[in-house]
C-alpha cells in the first residue's frame, strides 16, 4: 500500500496520504513484534535481554498510541469529505494532512516515552519469566517487587486518553457523517457513502474493542491469558487486516493494484 499509493498519482489525495501513513504504522507496529515472536517459536529457550525488552515496549507503544490517533484523523477525513465536500480541498490541505500526521506521531512519542521512563524505575526481582509473547505494561508490572502504583495510573490514565479520545473524535465525526448520508436522496449515493465508511469502522471496532478490554480494566479484575488473546487482535490481526478492510475494497486502490501488476508483467 505504501508503494502503491506513493507510485500513483491519482492517489494523492489527503485520505490516502493519511492511508499511506497507517500502512506505515501497521509495518513497523508487526516489525516491533513479529520477528522476535516467530525466533521465539522455533528456539528451544525464549529470551530477551532487558535492553531489547525496554526497546520493544517503548516501539510498541508509539506505533500502537499513533494508530490510535491515525485512525481518528481518517474519520475525520470522512466527516470532512462528506459533511462538507465542497471546502474539503480548503479544510483539508496538505499543510493540515501534514499537521495531522505530525500530530498523530507526536502522541505516539509522548505516550511511550512517558509509560517507558516509568517502567525504567521499576524494581523486577520475581521470576524473570514473562507471561505474554512481548515486552507489555502489564505482564511486566507483574515481574516488579517495587510500588506499581504509579505506573498503574499512568497506564490507566493515558490509555483512557488514548483510547477515549480518538473513539469521542470517530464516534462524533460518525453522528454528523450518518446525519448528512441520510439527507441523501440518491440510494446509490447512500450505499457509496456507507460502504466507505464502512470499512473504516470494522478497522476500529476491532483495534479499540480489543486494546480497551486489555487496558482499561484493573489489574485486579484483568486475567493475563484473556490479555494475551485481546493483545493478539491489536497487535497482529488488525495490522495485517487493515490494508484489506480499508484499502483493497476500494475501487480505486483496485484500479491502481491491477495497473500496477500489467506494469510488472510488462516489465
Amino acid at each position: 500500500m505504501i508503494t502503491l499509493i506513493g507510485i500513483n498519482s491519482h492517489l494523492h489525495t489527503p485520505i490516502y496520504y493519511l492511508l499511506r501513513s497507517l500502512s506505515f504504522i501497521d509495518l513497523c507496529h508487526s516489525t516491533v513484534i513479529i520477528p522476535k515472536m516467530l525466533v521465539n517459536f522455533v528456539s528451544e529457550k525464549s529470551v530477551i535481554s532487558y535492553n531489547e525488552c525496554m526497546t520493544q515496549l517503548y516501539f510498541f507503544l508509539i506505533f500502537v498510541i499513533a494508530e490510535c490517533h491515525m485512525l481518528a484523523a481518517m474519520a475525520y477525513d470522512h466527516y470532512v469529505a462528506i459533511c462538507r465536500p465542497l471546502l474539503y480541498d480548503v479544510i483539508m490541505s496538505h499543510q493540515v494532512c501534514l499537521w495531522l500526521v505530525g500530530g498523530v506521531y507526536m502522541m505516539g512519542l509522548v505516550g511511550a516515552t512517558a509509560h517507558t521512563s516509568c517502567m525504567l524505575r521499576v524494581v523486577f526481582c520475581k521470576e524473570n519469566v514473562i507471561n505474554h509473547y512481548l515486552c507489555d505494561l502489564n505482564p511486566l508490572l507483574e515481574l516488579s517487587c517495587s510500588s506499581t502504583y504509579v505506573n498503574e495510573v499512568m497506564v490507566v490514565c493515558l490509555s483512557a486518553f488514548n483510547i477515549l479520545t480518538p473513539i469521542l473524535t470517530i464516534l462524533s465525526s460518525y453522528i454528523f457523517i450518518t446525519a448528512s448520508i441520510l439527507c441523501i436522496r440518491s440510494t446509490k449515493g447512500r450505499s457509496k457513502a456507507f460502504s466507505t465508511c464502512s470499512s473504516h469502522m470494522a478497522a476500529v471496532g476491532v483495534f479499540f474493542g480489543s486494546g480497551a478490554f486489555m487496558y482499561l480494566q484493573p489489574s485486579s479484575v484483568s486475567s493475563m491469558e484473556q490479555g494475551k488473546v485481546s493483545s493478539v487482535f491489536y497487535s497482529i490481526l488488525v495490522p495485517m487486516l487493515n490494508p484489506l478492510i480499508c484499502s483493497l475494497r476500494n475501487k480505486d486502490v483496485k484500479v491502481a493494484m491491477k495497473k500496477f501488476m500489467e506494469r510488472r508483467t510488462f516489465w
